[in-house]
């Protein structure tokens, strides 16, 4: 093996290395983001196609309701409720500088409605729900519970993600609904009952400025965020024995943190993107 004596060509040479390296990197993670991406879109398609064939899996799906839907309604109170009043303090000592404190309904009930309504459901939910579907799944992989629903001849998405999916498109929207109108009285009661603005006046301006363009689109966003985070755990949770980084109780635990994780950004981001479609 022959070395260059020229310094300047060898350290050429190394820089053109690194950088070759850089984009071989670069490369290699696109390709596991693109497959990554069509494996979620292909268990998304056959899970959703399930919907469309009989029988019904309906005692799973009243499950599934109680499960995300009903056992959620206390958290999503509690955390509309403060949030409508946090709301209502701080647009009234926004809006006292301007003369306008009249119009908090009007920013307490658009604020919930547009954004922090279907946001906040779905990130509550994904806290509460997401995480027990993601780790319940994963542990039915690693005990190979789905691997024996296979020898059974029973299609184990149809039989853990499809009933899911349909209970939480069903779920979120109620929930969504719900935090709005919990979180629009929290902001009456900071704005009317602590700080004195009157009650017809805080309710008319909610009557007058909310439409139906805004109720429509925060529940097309809880229709999206129902079928993202469901989608997103279920998955996670269903190929777990193939994660790099462990196996067994870690592959879960780690499953069920990318889960929480990748569920909350894809909101975000698909806030973002729907916001701007939307408007």
């Amino acid at each position: 093996m022959r070395y260059s004596k020229d310094p300047i060509k060898g350290a050429d040479m190394e820089k053109t290395s690194i950088a070759g390296n850089g984009v071989a990197a670069l490369g290699r993670a696109a390709i596991d983001l693109s497959r990554e991406l069509g494996r979620i879109g292909l268990f998304f398609v056959q899970g959703a196609g399930y919907l469309l064939i009989r029988p019904w899996q309906f005692d799973k799906l009243l499950e599934q309701i109680y499960f995300i839907g009903f056992k959620s309604i206390f958290i999503i109170c509690l955390t509309s409720a403060f949030t409508g009043m946090v709301l209502g303090l701080q647009g009234y000592y926004t809006l006292v500088k301007f003369g306008s404190e009249g119009m908090l309904g009007a920013a307490v009930a658009l604020t919930l409605i547009r954004e922090m309504g279907p946001v906040l459901t779905a990130i509550m939910v994904v806290a509460r729900a997401g995480s027990a579907m993601a780790a319940e799944i994963g542990i039915m992989r690693i005990s190979e519970q789905i691997d024996a629903l296979e020898t059974m001849d029973i299609r184990p998405v149809r039989f853990l993600f499809t009933p899911r999916l349909a209970a939480a498109v069903i779920s979120f929207p109620l929930l969504t609904a719900l935090f709005d109108v919990i979180g629009i009285l929290g902001g009456y009661v900071t704005g009317s009952l602590l700080l004195g603005i009157h009650p017809g006046t805080y309710f008319a301006r909610v009557e007058s400025s909310v439409v139906m363009h805004d109720i429509t689109g925060g529940f097309i966003k809880s229709f999206c965020f129902a079928v993202l985070i469901t989608t997103i755990c279920c998955y996670q949770g269903y190929w777990t024995h193939t994660r790099k980084e462990g196996f067994g109780a870690k592959g879960v635990s780690l499953a069920t943190t990318s889960a929480v994780v990748m569920s909350c950004v894809v909101v975000l981001v698909a806030d973002y993107a729907l916001t701007s479609f939307l408007l």
